[in-house]
């Protein structure tokens, strides 16, 4: 698969880490968030959809 036209999307975090269950804090880990208004960019791909369902009450798409 050619990388150069690989789709991405931008995470962003909006709500701290505090009062959470382990297993979403190794998620958002996983997605490389570390702090509130941080921004990523990963590959739309449907573990990375899956993983951001999972802690959607922490995170939003940015556009």
């Amino acid at each position: 698969m050619a990388k150069g036209k690989e789709k991405t999307i931008k995470i962003r975090q909006v709500r701290g880490l505090a009062q959470v269950r382990d297993r979403d804090r190794e998620v958002m880990r996983g997605l490389g968030l570390r702090r509130i208004r941080h921004v990523v960019e990963r590959p739309d791909t449907p573990a990375i959809r899956g993983m951001v369902a999972r802690v959607s009450y922490l995170v939003e798409i940015v556009e």
